[in-house]
């Protein structure tokens, strides 16, 4: 699973209550959350694991007809439009209408996206429903975790239990989508895969609005409210909103019109503009925060620290998040189709590293315990991470070579897919703790949507490869060994300076524990 689908708890109110034990232990809000978050995820990775098909399919067999490279960059691009606005959501949160609010909104326009991609409307229809279902995650993605959070008091012992349970439901609705959506696409072509995956959301939002009793009044509290004083600050943001948007749209006009010899905007004009985007929002977070005179020097240490555990977390990313691209066309285009003598849909893959996440999180997570202090650093799980990423696309690229023209087995795919849930399982759950604990406190509440930027600027550049790619279905071998060996150095690179990094993260916590003693 993409490390943005677990959880991670915010600021808690002190008055949350630490008695109420209905749900094994748990509070009975937790259950609410449960439900909603497994049958959202479960819209989300279905219609997600279908997409690519859907784009690149012919007209005569309900698809849109997209050329395949064109489809893969929307692919990608659709990827990292919903981080980015996991972080509009999340602003949305704090500062206007609350979570449980930003829940509750983010999933009916999710399920209004869905039901429009469930009508055989045309492309317009389609590709309305697809912009609903990014706004609609960007709203709920990063507000339905902060509840759960709210649920436990400062001191509870059961928050990381009560994390461990929730994102169990993530990965269960993530593992069924592609079964459940895969048939239905089977049976009764792409919408009424969409159908299905309409129907889980239809039950996410059934499960939030009548659990809301249960909840307790969490996520009702806007956090830090605007105020009057506020408008100014929010008119020069809106105004360099505004310039940062024409900007990317000029950029990515220049780069159409250069590569294509006309002056058009286009599908790869908003691929390129949403790409420069990503680029650019996490390179302003960091210049923000380290000029900000509410960061002290050791918060700056930690930040220094942490700029490149981001660019390992981005390249990362770029490869495990094309689960619902290029590996999606490869399963599709060089992959038999069997497993175990039964014959299977090319969308079934992508529940092979929820499956696995579920099997081996609690192995990893006894793992870390038992190392303790003898356990390897941060950064160094960090490179591990990466580079178990790297070495499954080598391993592709090794593996399709020796095919020729052949097709693969399909269980090369699965040994792709289980390396990079290795990789995902060193670096996702330590990078979230990782981001809460190097980030100033001036910007504790927005370290987690520089998180989010991570692998939406992986996708970016995901679709900016796939752009430059000519028939990637063809040249399958090349690309994922490119990616694999560039990527696979870069983590040399990351490993030297590792020492670097781990005493940044020292000298700021000891600059820290300074500051505090002195007070």
């Amino acid at each position: 699973m993409p490390q943005n689908d677990g959880a991670q708890a915010p600021a808690d109110t002190p008055d949350a209550s630490p008695v109420d034990r209905r749900f094994f232990g748990h509070p009975i809000g937790l259950m609410t959350l449960f439900g909603t978050e497994l049958w959202e995820r479960f819209s989300y990775y279905g219609m997600r694991a279908i997409l690519l098909y859907y784009l690149t399919d012919t007209l005569a067999d309900g698809g849109l007809g997209l050329d395949s490279d064109t489809g893969l960059a929307v692919t990608s691009i659709y990827g990292a439009s919903v981080y980015l606005l996991s972080v509009v959501g999340g602003w949305l949160a704090d500062r206007v209408i609350g979570s449980r609010r930003a829940t509750l909104y983010g999933g009916m326009v999710i399920a209004a996206g869905h039901v429009l991609l469930a009508v055989p409307g045309g492309a317009g229809v389609s590709f309305a429903g697809i912009v609903c279902v990014a706004i609609g995650t960007g709203l709920l993605k990063p507000n339905v975790s902060s509840m759960v959070g709210e649920l436990y008091g400062r001191d509870d012992e059961r928050r990381d239990s009560g994390f461990s349970i929730f994102y169990m439901g993530i990965n269960i609705g993530s593992f069924t989508a592609p079964f459940l959506v895969g048939l239905a696409r089977s049976i009764g072509g792409y919408h009424a895969g969409f159908a299905v995956a309409a129907v889980g959301m239809g039950l996410a939002l059934v499960a939030f609005v009548l659990g809301r009793a249960q909840l307790g009044g969490a996520g009702d509290h806007v956090a830090n409210p605007l105020t009057a004083a506020d408008r100014p600050m929010l008119v020069r943001g809106g105004l360099g909103l505004v310039l940062l948007l024409a900007l990317a749209a000029l950029g990515a006009l220049a780069a159409t019109s250069l590569s294509t010899g006309e002056l058009s905007f286009g599908t790869s004009g908003i691929v390129n503009m949403i790409s420069y985007l990503a680029f650019a929002a996490p390179i302003i977070y960091f210049v923000v925060m380290l000029r900000s005179p509410k960061v002290t020097a050791p918060e700056r240490s930690r930040v220094r620290a942490y700029i490149p555990l981001f660019v390992a977390a981005m390249l990362f990313w770029m490869i495990f998040e094309q689960a619902a691209s290029s590996m999606s066309a490869y399963a599709e285009s060089r992959t038999r189709l069997d497993v175990l003598g039964l014959t299977i849909q090319p969308e079934f893959f992508q529940s092979v590293n929820p499956a696995l996440i579920i099997l081996l999180a609690p192995v990893f997570a006894l793992l870390w315990m038992r190392l303790g202090r003898r356990g390897p650093s941060t950064a160094v799980k960090f490179g591990i991470g990466l580079a178990l990423a790297s070495l499954s696309f080598l391993f592709l690229a090794g593996m399709t070579a020796l095919a020729g023209d052949g097709l693969v087995s399909s269980w090369v795919l699965i040994g792709t897919y289980a390396l990079q849930t290795l990789g995902e399982l060193c670096l996702s759950p330590v990078g979230l703790a990782a981001t809460t604990m190097l980030a100033p406190v001036a910007f504790r509440s927005q370290s987690m949507a520089l998180w989010f930027l991570a692998p939406a600027a992986g996708q970016a550049i995901t679709a900016q490869i796939v752009s430059a790619t000519s028939d990637l279905t063809e040249n399958f071998v090349p690309y994922f060994g490119m990616i694999g060996g560039v990527t696979l150095g870069l983590t040399a690179v990351f490993f030297f300076f590792t020492p670097w990094i781990t005493r940044h993260i020292a000298a700021g916590e000891k600059g820290l524990s300074g500051q505090v003693a002195s007070r």
